[in-house]
């Protein structure tokens, strides 16, 4: 029976460094502040004048994750990349991305989920290798928020949270029996609850709404992220919880039998209030917002990889992940590392 390995890991981060002190030029805000609410010490933003998008983040994660397998980038027969800031509205990301590559020809698709982005496109890729429609496929997670948030103090309690980057993986197909030595995806779980689209969503530009698309003239910070932030909370908590739970139930296994939570980076709260609500050792908890802030569909990958650079993510290791985000979705795996 084929199954997915995960053979290769990379990430990305542009150079510039945005502290929370640096924001406070920009908006009525401390550090102090910040890192109470958030936990988050400083955030990386692209150059707001260079034009780098989120397919120029993903490149270069991708190119580290390549390198990482030990492949030639024309064995990838398929890409899935995840991101809810696209370089345009259409075509898909994966395809200026594939082209920035150099691998035409196979299958790129845009996974939309936010947050939970990642871990859905990493649910898409392994259902390809486990019916072998697949053999070796990309994941990307990768974002450009910068561009898109209020920097100013109406907007300053989505704007300190999240900043730029990109993480990928590289998944192999692979056959035969699965122990504590071979790398392997255990499961992954995936949800949606569309009632709540409008607690955590972009309003404009909109094809939803009579009229042209886009009149910026009659904006009046539609075009701008929205959060319902306690409910966003309670149910991030919650729903991470949930899955988590589910993800070791369906593989029999139990809470000390996992090695490492590296779960989504929304906000070093909701991280700590899921560890206590599961009974979660802190030492078995990798976290990464500190440093980088929330990058939505790029935080489980980076912390894939910063884990592995730390020393704290090893081969055998059993990792489990969950995301929380807009949709409102969310999603769980664990991986044998």
């Amino acid at each position: 029976m084929k199954f997915s390995q995960i053979i290769g890991v990379g990430s990305y981060v542009p150079p510039r460094v945005w502290t929370n002190q640096d924001l406070t030029a920009l908006m009525d805000t401390s550090d102090e502040w910040i890192q109470q609410r958030t936990g988050i010490k400083q955030r990386h933003w692209v150059d707001q004048d260079s034009g780098t998008c989120s397919s120029d983040l993903g490149l270069e994660a991708a190119k580290k994750a390549i390198e990482n397998a030990g492949i030639e980038k024309e064995q990838i027969d398929m890409i899935c990349f995840a991101t809810l800031s696209p370089d345009h509205v259409f075509p898909g990301t994966a395809c200026f991305f594939q082209a920035k590559l150099g691998v035409p020809g196979i299958p790129a698709l845009d996974i939309r989920q936010q947050c939970s982005g990642f871990i859905y496109a990493l649910s898409v890729a392994d259902q390809f290798i486990k019916t072998g429609a697949a053999k070796t496929v990309l994941v990307v997670g990768a974002e450009t928020h910068s561009r898109a948030l209020e920097k100013n103090t109406n907007g300053r309690d989505i704007a300190v949270l999240f900043g730029d980057g990109a993480g990928a993986v590289v998944l192999r197909a692979a056959e035969g029996s699965k122990d504590a030595n071979t790398s392997h995806i255990l499961s992954t779980h995936l949800h949606a609850d569309g009632r709540f689209a409008k607690e955590l969503w972009l309003e404009e530009p909109s094809m939803a709404r009579a009229g042209d698309w886009m009149q910026v003239k009659k904006m009046t910070g539609e075009q701008f992220p929205k959060m319902n932030g306690k409910a966003v909370f309670v149910n991030a908590v919650r729903r991470m919880t949930e899955v988590l739970n589910e993800a070791i139930d369906a593989n029999d296994l139990k809470l000390v039998d996992i090695d490492l939570f590296i779960v989504h980076q929304a906000n070093q709260r909701i991280n700590e209030a899921v560890a206590k609500a599961m009974g979660i050792p802190e030492e078995k908890v990798f976290n990464t917002i500190d440093r980088f802030g929330n990058t939505t569909a790029a935080t489980i990958p980076i912390g894939f990889d910063e884990a592995v650079k730390a020393g704290k993510l090893k081969k055998g290791m059993l990792v489990a992940s969950a995301a929380f985000g807009s949709g409102f979705t969310w999603a769980s795996t664990i991986i044998r590392w």
